[in-house]
């Protein structure tokens, strides 16, 4: 297993649309394990291939206490959303950012697992606010575009103002 490099905002390689995985295979598993290991090294709780710039439709997430209940989600998609709920997100694509995002309070949806089998399953709470933030990263969407112009633009010069101190 190898750590990934997390891409970060305002990285225009975030905005690329993730392609469906046409098959399960090896390749496919190996970045799994990859995305997991970076996952946890960042101390996140999801990370989507194209964050590690990947275009692939690749999610990984682990919401247990103990990080020892990983889950790899290969090509999924929402079916179905019901309800609204507000809930504080942030992102390995936007370090040290967070701020109230307004999603889905419950979805169903389904994606193959790495044996290639079809899931259908329901969630709710931080796993539905998950999946659908990671889902927005395979198709190039980050958690700040629900965010008003004004907090986009606060985000984007605190970020630069953080890049020129590093840069000296």
């Amino acid at each position: 297993m190898s750590t990934l490099t997390v891409l970060h905002f305002p990285d225009p390689r975030l905005r690329k649309k993730a392609r469906p995985v046409a098959a399960v295979d090896a390749q496919v598993r190996q970045l799994s394990r990859d995305m997991l290991e970076t996952m946890y090294a960042e101390n996140g709780i999801g990370l989507a291939a194209t964050q590690v710039n990947v275009q692939q439709r690749v999610v990984v997430m682990d919401l247990s206490e103990e990080k020892n209940e990983p889950v790899t989600l290969v090509n999924p998609e929402i079916m179905q959303e019901t309800g609204t709920e507000e809930m504080e997100e942030g992102c390995l694509s936007v370090p040290g950012f967070t701020d109230l995002v307004q999603r889905a309070e419950k979805i169903s949806y389904r994606y193959l697992d790495l044996d290639g089998q079809e899931i259908e399953a329901e969630a709710d709470g931080l796993r539905a606010v998950c999946i659908q933030h990671e889902i927005d990263h395979l198709d190039g969407k980050l958690f700040i575009d629900y965010l008003s112009p004004i907090k986009r633009q606060r985000v984007r010069k605190k970020i630069a103002k953080q890049n020129k101190i590093r840069a000296l």
